[in-house]
């Protein structure tokens, strides 16, 4: 994505929760650049409207046209941002999608089985082997009984871990193998990096395994924890074939840029581990208390804890941790889990930093920054002596964080987003619901700066961030016209036609400025599906069409240079309705319009279709 501005220096992607959509920002001018829509339909683009895009919203439950995006993550290359892909997560019907930064377009989807909630993801290995994600809500397995009383939790409810493999290459996904875990709730998660990559590190809590009035029976405990997986391991136990394939249903929804066409399907089983088979795959850290945040420095030394109701930040050494294991300093057993003792794996502790812990990014100076909620704060504190060094108000109950590459092994430092949950008298009000907020603090002099305060699309949640050049060289402008491989394409207005197969119409449509061809069809009858397969012959950047036709149920379609993109209509009436182009295009973009003329069926109107056919002139004339 190009800068629109010379002081436009980075494309930040950051999530909007609401309408579950990405949205891309450039920092630090605060401006929104693009909304991309993932796992809701989105009328303006026609994605889940359109017949090639429906496949893409597709579940084991069936069509679901929303979801609950909250965190995104772009994918890295030896542990540095590379601005390939940008991944994000459903939090209600378990999925992740990839983006590719090509197009900024949702390339794939994939569905999680044996999991509820998906908040613990989407995180990356250094490398992007792997996209992983925890279970929120544990759930009976798949493949068990899910008939049972609720308050069996602890016998009967799982915690499953995914790990999907991503395609260097091509960066397609496919689900390698789960983890069942003990029924806990998932939180958040990091990979390891530089001496700790081959671990991925969790943050747990409800380890009371309530299942009622978790705001009470789920805060019991002085310390949850923070789980520990070893997943070089879990790669050995799957190649020496030690996973067990157990049945369920899921879905992987792939979209082919050649039939610009998405592609859904369901798939019938998944490779398991049971962590209480093998004690060398998982260990539970104690953390206070009830831990939300789990970020890992860019050193991978250094593990940080943030428990929403602690009164202080633990940093956990990954080199202690180890030591820890070999010399068996443990603390127990939970469900089957060896917990190590948290001084064995204490670096030390922040103290007294601030109220509500929630979040921690980290600069290129061995700096990190916590957001905390209750306080409404920023605190800048040394990871080395664990001292804090400033602290900076938010207005107000500052959530997520964001420093450009801050869970990366090379930050880009200079700048530093607070996500805010809550405005009050930030901006006009606009009826009950206020806009959210996102705060730039310039962080490159030893006090942090806010130079920027912008309204953000709702609920402003985890954010990534980086140098536009990353993204722009390898965009895609256009699409070929001589490329297009859908079997509806019409490659010139010489192939525009329509064809009656039984009760479907399929018009093979062009659009280029400033008409479509045809731009004039009849025999259209009551009882007929008419597929509008509508072909942008532009060849030159940032020339979509738009179509539309009254009485449509759906929304209208978005075309792209070089696209072909479906509209499925089925009249309602008998008579004439007008068809017109929804994006402007030229000055002429009024004058893009049509008609289709509706008949009672079993009339003997045949089919016809025109385009520069003028109507006859009245008699006498």
């Amino acid at each position: 994505m190009l800068p629109l501005a010379s002081m436009t220096n980075f494309t930040i992607l950051s999530v909007v929760v609401s309408a579950d959509k990405l949205s891309a920002y450039g920092l630090p001018s605060g401006r929104l650049l693009r909304v991309i829509p993932v796992f809701s339909v989105d009328p303006e683009k026609g994605w889940g409207y359109s017949e090639e895009t429906k496949p893409m919203l597709n579940t084991s439950h069936g069509f679901v046209p929303w979801d609950d995006l909250h965190h995104t993550e772009l994918s890295q290359t030896n542990g540095e941002v590379d601005g390939r892909w940008v991944f994000g997560n459903a939090n209600n019907t378990p999925r992740v999608a990839r983006i590719d930064l090509k197009t900024f377009r949702t390339a794939e989807i994939i569905e999680l089985p044996n999991s509820a909630g998906n908040h613990s993801s989407p995180f990356i290995t250094e490398n992007t082997e792997y996209v992983v994600a925890g279970t929120r809500f544990s759930v009976p397995a798949d493949n068990a009984n899910g008939d049972v009383a609720i308050n069996t939790y602890k016998e009967n409810f799982k915690g499953h871990l995914s790990f999907i493999a991503v395609d260097q290459a091509t960066g397609g996904m496919s689900l390698s193998f789960q983890i069942q875990c003990p029924g806990v709730n998932f939180d958040l998660s990091h990979a390891g990096k530089g001496p700790s990559h081959g671990w991925f590190f969790f943050s747990c809590y409800n380890t009371e395994q309530a299942n009622t009035l978790l705001e009470v029976n789920a805060s019991q405990k002085d310390k949850d924890f923070i789980m520990a997986v070893n997943w070089k391991k879990a790669e050995e136990y799957i190649k020496a074939g030690k996973g067990k394939k157990t049945t369920t249903n899921y879905a992987h929804n792939v979209w082919d840029e050649k039939t610009h066409s998405g592609k859904s399907e369901i798939i019938k089983e998944v490779l398991i581990l049971d962590s209480k088979e093998f004690p060398d795959l998982c260990y539970m850290i104690p953390c206070p208390k009830s831990p939300h945040g789990c970020d890992v420095d860019p050193t991978g030394e250094y593990i940080v804890g943030s428990g929403k109701l602690a009164a202080l930040i633990p940093v956990f050494s990954f080199t202690k941790l180890q030591a820890a294991i070999a010399n068996k300093e443990f603390d127990g057993v939970y469900d089957g889990i060896n917990v190590i003792k948290y001084e064995s794996a204490l670096y030390g502790e922040v103290a007294k930093p601030g109220l509500g812990p929630l979040h921690t990014e980290f600069d290129a100076n061995g700096n990190a920054y916590t957001s905390f909620f209750v306080s409404s704060e920023v605190v800048k504190w040394n990871i080395k002596d664990l001292k804090v060094l400033d602290r900076v108000p938010t207005y107000y109950s500052v959530g997520h964080l964001c420093v450009p590459g801050g869970d990366s092994r090379k930050p880009f430092g200079k700048y530093l987003i607070a996500y805010n949950k809550i405005t009050k008298d930030r901006y006009l009000p606009t009826g009950p619901e206020l806009s959210q907020s996102a705060q730039l603090y310039d962080i490159s002099g030893d006090k942090m700066q806010l130079i920027l305060d912008f309204p953000t699309i709702g609920e402003p949640h985890y954010a990534q961030a980086c140098p536009a050049g990353l993204v722009t060289p390898d965009q895609v402008k256009i699409f070929k016209i001589e490329e297009n491989n859908h079997p509806y394409v019409a490659k010139g207005e010489g192939e525009a036609k329509v064809v009656r197969e039984g009760n479907k119409v399929h018009v093979y449509m062009t659009a280029i400025r400033s008409h479509f061809a045809p731009d004039n069809i009849e025999g259209v009858k009551m009882g007929d599906e008419v597929y509008f397969h509508v072909t942008n012959l532009e060849q030159d950047w940032d020339v979509p069409h738009g179509f539309a036709v009254k009485g449509a149920s759906n929304a209208e379609l978005l075309i792209m240079p070089g696209e072909t993109t479906t509209l499925k209509w089925t009249p309602d009436k008998v008579g004439i309705f007008p068809m017109y182009c929804t994006d402007f295009c030229s000055a002429l973009h009024q004058e893009m319009q049509g008609y289709i003329r509706v008949s009672p069926a079993g009339s003997n109107i045949p089919l016809k279709f025109s385009v520069g056919e003028q109507a006859a002139a009245p008699a006498g004339n």
